[in-house]
């Protein structure tokens, strides 16, 4: 019997596991080596002063059971050996038919640690999972989601998890179920899929853009049993692409809609950038220019060298920019293009130069226009010239011609009372020649003086009013005046002279516009009032002083400087108005403006 039990104890210093036997006095009776090493020899020694490193018996001693005929298992940690155990205690019976408690522990210390890693990790991907920003899901091949997190639930609308879990993904997560079968075909295919842009829709219906990335999970035999992936909301995403696509075309339509030229060039000077207005103004075409055409080709030799200069030139502030300076272009057609420039060099974060951006204003039709305004204004200076000296001879007419003929009369009576051949008749014949001959002078001074005045015919007051206004719109707008025009419909016509109308009214408008140096609004109103025409021509201007107004259409009367005026264009209008069978009243009030209201007789024709 002993040998058996010598053998025992040999087969037990061969275990891998720890070996004890403990007395029911809790003394230790046999430690095998593997449980000398990892708590040292503490045969007959008190077990809880070895084993657990106390003074005293432990409180959750269950030693008793076992000496009872029970098994039992537990699990410790050994601090000194820093190891786990799992430890089974069963009864063992002496040869003296006492009973022992046998343990063996097993050390499970990597179990134990790789369990704990295994926890952690499965917490931290839990805890990615969850947390994440994006959407995250695990999926069957059926169709069904597996495992979702939060944001996914939250992203798609659904009060909660459970509910999330139960949907039907081609039916009741796509929008279009065809790319539901579209994915699981490209991801089996290639094991993944990156960044498909699908449409899902949320528990309410509304469709959301999502961004869709996903791989296949596979068991233990290599079959593909799901997958699993993120989704991101593109919404976002998607409506800041759409504002700066909206913003990208309005920049464009505003660009390529401009009047003024618009061009761009990188800084070799090739092209990038060439607008609607630059094919008008300049006669190369879009496609024939941008990334073909050098930007020095447009301007006469050296023009561009000079431009860019003058980018560069000045404080830091201005450095880089460039504002209405006179330029001439080429044309296509060899012709040259007259105006302004305004350009700016275009940086990088870096402030390097990377490109230069210019506006061009072809001037062609403002020049046009003020040439032919300041015929306009010449020919209504001459007219008021000629109008006031035909005024002033016939006045002078008027105050000689009776003395004239009384001084002729007198020569021939004189004449016959002198015989012929006498010196004093001869003398009589000549004075009365010269007296003839100044009548006529004074005739013809009249005739030559008095304005071009064509046949009176039927004209339309709207029609002149809106010739005139057009001529004068650009100017006045640049003297930051607004043009407010109410023109009734349907109005008669008046039997006058088209010329002499558009000289008054040009002289009213060129009056309104030297009250409002600073801007103003100019009023013009037309209306049948009693039988007859009515224009009523108004600004908010300086004004007209009381005692002026009664002496503003006097000849030579004016109240400008003698700079602007000389005094004769509203006695001009008055004449000519008056000859129509019209009538000018005006009001005015200093600081707040001055109202010219012109009536005129309605033409009706005879049968």
């Amino acid at each position: 019997m002993k040998n058996d039990l010598r053998q025992i104890i040999d087969i037990f210093d061969l275990l891998a596991d720890g070996v004890c036997l403990v007395n029911k006095n809790l003394t230790i009776e046999y430690m095998n080596s593997v449980m000398v090493k990892d708590f040292c020899d503490g045969v007959g020694e008190k077990c809880y002063e070895i084993l657990e490193n106390r003074p005293d018996i432990c409180s959750r001693c269950q030693a008793t059971s076992v000496f009872n005929g029970e098994t039992l298992r537990r699990q410790m940690y050994n601090r000194s050996a820093n190891k786990f155990y799992d430890i089974v205690e069963v009864p063992f019976e002496n040869e003296d038919g006492t009973i022992s408690k046998l343990s063996i522990y097993r050390d499970v210390s990597a179990k134990k640690r790789q369990d704990e890693r295994l926890k952690a990790s499965e917490e931290q991907y839990r805890n990615l999972f969850e947390h994440v920003g994006c959407g995250v899901f695990i999926s069957s091949k059926e169709g069904k989601f597996l495992d979702a997190n939060h944001a996914l639930q939250q992203m798609l609308g659904y009060p909660s998890r459970e509910e999330l879990l139960k949907i039907d993904l081609p039916n009741d997560l796509y929008l279009r179920p065809e790319d539901r079968f579209e994915f699981v075909e490209t991801i089996e295919r290639e094991g993944h899929v990156i960044n498909r842009e699908v449409e899902f829709k949320k528990k309410d219906g509304t469709p959301i853009p999502v961004l869709l990335t996903g791989h296949v999970r596979y068991d233990s035999k290599g079959k593909v049993v799901g997958y699993e992936g993120i989704n991101v909301d593109q919404t976002q995403t998607k409506q800041m692409e759409r504002e700066i696509r909206k913003a990208n075309d309005f920049l464009n339509n505003i660009i390529h809609n401009s009047a003024n030229a618009i061009m761009a060039a990188d800084m070799t000077g090739t092209i990038i950038l060439w607008n609607q207005a630059a094919e008008e103004i300049l006669g190369y075409k879009t496609n024939d220019v941008v990334g073909k055409l050098n930007i020095t080709q447009v301007y006469p030799e050296g023009m561009a060298k000079k431009v860019m200069g003058k980018l560069r030139e000045g404080n830091v502030r201005r450095k880089g920019r460039l504002k209405f300076y006179p330029v001439v272009l080429l044309k296509k057609d060899g012709q040259i293009a007259e105006g302004n420039i305004s350009a700016s060099i275009v940086y990088d974060e870096n402030r390097q130069e990377i490109a230069t951006v210019g506006i061009f204003m072809d001037l062609k039709e403002r020049l046009e226009m003020e040439r032919r305004l300041k015929t306009t204004q010449e020919q209504l200076l001459q007219s008021e010239k000629l109008a006031a000296m035909g005024r002033l001879t016939s006045q002078i007419a008027h105050e000689l011609n009776n003395p004239l003929y009384g001084i002729m009369n007198t020569l021939e009576l004189m004449k016959t009372e002198i015989s012929p051949g006498n010196n004093r008749r001869t003398i009589l014949e000549m004075a009365l020649s010269e007296t003839v001959r100044l009548s006529e002078l004074l005739h013809k001074m009249l005739t030559f003086s008095k304005p071009d005045q064509k046949e009176k015919q039927p004209v339309d007051i709207n029609t002149i009013l809106d010739e005139i206004l057009l001529l004068h719109e650009k100017q006045f707008s640049e003297n930051n005046i607004i043009i407010e025009i109410h023109l009734a419909d349907g109005m008669p016509s008046v039997l006058a002279s088209k010329n002499q109308l558009r000289q008054v009214f040009l002289n009213m408008f060129h009056n309104a516009g030297d009250a409002m140096p600073d801007g103003g609004i100019l009023t013009v109103k037309t209306a049948v009032e009693d039988g007859e025409i009515a224009i009523e021509i108004s600004d908010n201007g300086i004004g007209i002083n009381e005692k002026d107004i009664k002496n503003i259409f006097d000849a030579f009367f004016t109240t400008k400087s003698s700079v602007k005026g000389v005094g004769l264009g509203l006695s001009v209008c008055y004449g000519f108005i008056a000859e129509h069978g019209g009538d000018i009243q005006v009001t005015s009030e200093q600081g707040v403006g001055t109202c010219f209201k012109i009536t005129l007789p309605v033409y009706v024709q005879s049968l």
